[in-house]
């Protein structure tokens, strides 16, 4: 971890530079997930051409470079600094809500680069932010990412402890941080199904039910990038209390922002995750 730290303190331009290298051994020697990548974009937009296909592939794995060092730099980057490269253009979207001392749920999806968002939320909400997460399976990289997203004041919640930490913290006025638009995975017996992207998908249905259980207001983090190192986040309303038991309001209106998002800006977005997985669809392609 200490020699990670010393690497992040490096200035921007010589991380990039590593990325630039990064770039040129995943995309061209290791060829790291380009199959699953060229059929994800394949699928999701049918009506594009080889070579806007190609364009949006080389973009991806270039922003998916500079992902990897613009989150090493979180071990380091001051906050002054992050707040200047991760601006939420209209943070007073939460003060209504901070004047009834009422948490929210902030909804996020894996366009770049959505570490930042997490962590400079704690400087731009003035509340705490509690995130939801899956414990990686390599303990280092999992303590180095938990580590990056606590620098300033966040609060890890593993998502097999949701339940538990609401109840513990039900005082606490903060948001609850949720990157959503993941593969749901097998254990995940209620799923939401939809079309997406022009296919069959399932979503993680966790942040309805946590919508339902809390009554907490619905927002989602759009992520935009102005340049290389820099990006807005623009919070959008996806839902209001109050939630009937059976109510999808959330879930589905959360596709559908995310779904705009990337069509947006398609080379945003986490290609290279197995997000469609046939064996879970056999409701959706009935």
């Amino acid at each position: 971890m200490l020699f990670l730290k010393l690497i992040s303190r490096l200035p921007f331009t010589a991380l990039y530079l590593a990325a630039d290298i990064l770039f040129l051994l995943s995309y061209h020697v290791i060829r790291y997930r380009r199959g699953l990548v060229r059929k994800n974009l394949k699928n999701s937009f049918p009506s594009l051409s080889k070579s806007e296909l190609k364009k949006i592939e080389r973009n991806f794995y270039l922003n998916l470079c500079d992902y990897a060092v613009e989150t090493l730099k979180l071990l380091t980057i001051s906050r002054l600094e992050l707040k200047s490269r991760m601006v939420y253009t209209n943070p007073e979207m939460l003060d209504e809500y901070k004047e009834k001392n009422q948490s929210i749920l902030l909804l996020s999806s894996h366009q770049f680069n959505w570490e930042w968002l997490l962590v400079s939320g704690n400087l731009w909400l003035d509340i705490p932010i509690d995130f939801v997460y899956q414990p990686i399976n390599t303990r280092f990289i999992d303590n180095l990412m938990q580590t990056c997203r606590m620098r300033f004041g966040g609060h890890a919640i593993k998502r097999n402890e949701v339940a538990r930490e609401l109840v513990k913290r039900k005082n606490v006025l903060r948001g609850i941080a949720i990157v959503a638009d993941q593969y749901p995975g097998k254990k995940q017996n209620k799923k939401f199904e939809t079309t997406f992207l022009n296919q069959a998908t399932v979503f993680f249905y966790g942040s309805q039910q946590m919508a339902s259980l809390t009554q907490y207001p619905v927002l989602y983090g759009s992520i935009k990038k102005v340049k290389r190192g820099y990006y807005t986040c623009t919070l959008v309303k996806v839902a209001e209390p109050p939630y009937t038991p059976d109510s999808e309001d959330v879930i589905n209106n959360y596709a559908k922002i995310v779904e705009s998002v990337i069509q947006r800006d398609p080379a945003g977005w986490l290609w290279s995750h197995n997000r469609w997985k046939k064996r879970h669809l056999k409701k959706a392609e009935s």
